[in-house]
């Protein structure tokens, strides 16, 4: 079992950044994609973004694309979401995950709330 937890998120303001960390522990990071995700009040958890083991294959959800950076660090088991150009339809918690097959592996964590006012 992969334990994740997910800090960085905060209050800002409309056209502001936030970098999102998350520390997975229990075992060294596989090849497996890392994932992000988000759950705003009374939605869907969504995908936000994906990132290979070499990082070089990444994938965004149209929403966030342009704006969010997805990275990694397979030697901190690490994973880091850079979140720029923030809109008040970013608020929501959000979630790392572990990913095969695009499937989550893993249970949920806590989580970090991003807030975004207008």
């Amino acid at each position: 079992q992969v334990q994740l937890v997910e800090s960085g998120g905060g209050l800002v303001q409309a056209g502001g950044s936030l970098r999102l960390s998350c520390a997975a522990s229990g075992r060294t990071f596989s090849r497996n994609y890392m994932g992000w995700f988000r759950q705003a009040p009374g939605k869907e958890r969504e995908f936000v973004a994906q990132i290979g083991w070499s990082s070089i294959s990444t994938y965004y959800a149209d929403s966030v694309k342009g704006r969010f950076t997805i990275s990694r660090d397979n030697a901190k088991n690490m994973v880091y979401l850079q979140m720029n150009s923030l809109k008040p339809e970013d608020t929501a918690v959000y979630y790392c995950n572990e990913l095969q097959a695009g499937t989550p592996l893993w249970s949920w964590g806590q989580g970090t709330q991003v807030t975004v006012s207008s």
